[in-house]
């Protein structure tokens, strides 16, 4: 097959590695640098470093000629990329069936990426999100990963899912594809709560707790939208949802991390130097959440602490100072 990952960062060039075994694939940089790196070292060292990409692997900074012939796209930039990604589609009259990897709401409409893709290329637009338990360096490195696609057309899903499953990286159709948004949006504002709540030295027992009740939050959010709640207990939930908590890899849970030790949000950012989705996510999320009546105060709490409402240590308090209720309410 062939395949255009349409964003060079660490997961469009994790991608590009992982698939270039069996399928011919494009990469494409918005970046003239990235792409010139790539021709000339095989290595994109401005955003993942380390790992080289097949020679078979086209890199272009041409969107119309890593668009032209690809049997399917892949979106691999962060979410506040997505609309600008498909609208240059629309422009140039592509109409290809369509994937993205990046997780969240969109900043400021509270739209998750389906319904963003709906909104610019119409109900009709083939499409579906690539989500799960998944650290970009290990999917570039050959480490075993299994990972959920779900796409607003069931057969083309399991299609998909058939031709881009492999040995080390096993993927999954799934039909609910409102539920693997969700997980997947929802879990690095979660992995933000339970990095504060070990950078405060709270224990395992705490963390436990806080990734147990916030797989209840993304279940309520989730099932609020229109989600079954089944998802929420697979890859693109649990599964996800325990990786971002404890790996080291994760940006959201060092988000967290930093936030215990009361460093401000632009220089955790800039100490990060790359995106961080649950930061974005928390807004639109707690918005959403009040919006719809879905008690949600784990990420309430997050949001607050995000926006300089509440510190790491006041947010704690405010969550053991709650009513006890039934676990299952």
């Amino acid at each position: 097959m062939r395949i255009s990952l349409l964003g060079a960062g660490a997961w469009g060039t994790a991608l590009a590695i992982a698939f270039a075994a069996r399928h011919a694939v494009t990469l494409w940089s918005r970046e003239e640098d990235v792409a010139q790196d790539l021709f000339a070292s095989r290595e994109n060292r401005r955003f993942f470093p380390g790992y080289r990409l097949p020679d078979s692997v086209m890199v272009t900074t041409d969107f119309a000629q890593a668009t032209a012939e690809a049997e399917l796209l892949v979106i691999a930039t962060p979410i506040a990329g997505l609309r600008p990604t498909v609208e240059h589609l629309k422009a140039l009259g592509v109409v290809r069936p369509i994937l993205w990897v990046c997780k969240g709401f969109e900043a400021g409409t509270g739209k998750l990426p389906h319904q963003v893709v709906a909104e610019v290329l119409g109900q009709g637009a083939v499409c579906g999100a690539l989500s799960g338990p998944s650290f970009a360096e290990e999917v570039a490195a050959g480490q075993p990963t299994a990972i959920a696609l779900a796409a607003n057309d069931p057969a083309f899903a399991r299609e998909a899912a058939r031709q881009l499953h492999g040995s080390r990286l096993r993927i999954y159709a799934n039909d609910d594809l409102i539920g693997v948004e969700v997980g997947g949006a929802v879990k690095n504002v979660l992995a933000i709560a339970t990095g504060t709540c070990d950078g405060l030295g709270l224990g395992l027992n705490s963390r436990a707790a806080l990734m147990t009740r916030g797989l209840a939050e993304i279940a309520r959010l989730g099932m609020a939208l229109g989600a079954q709640r089944e998802t929420f207990m697979g890859l693109a939930g649990m599964g996800d949802l325990i990786l971002t908590c404890t790996g080291d890899l994760s940006r959201n849970r060092r988000v967290g991390l930093a936030l215990a030790e009361n460093k401000s949000l632009p220089q955790i950012l800039d100490e990060l130097g790359h995106v961080a989705e649950g930061v974005y996510t928390a807004r639109e999320v707690d918005r959403l959440a009040r919006q719809l009546g879905v008690e949600m105060p784990i990420s309430a709490a997050v949001a607050a602490v995000l926006d300089g409402r509440l510190n790491a240590t006041q947010a704690v308090e405010q969550l053991m100072a709650r009513d006890p209720k039934e676990e299952l309410a």
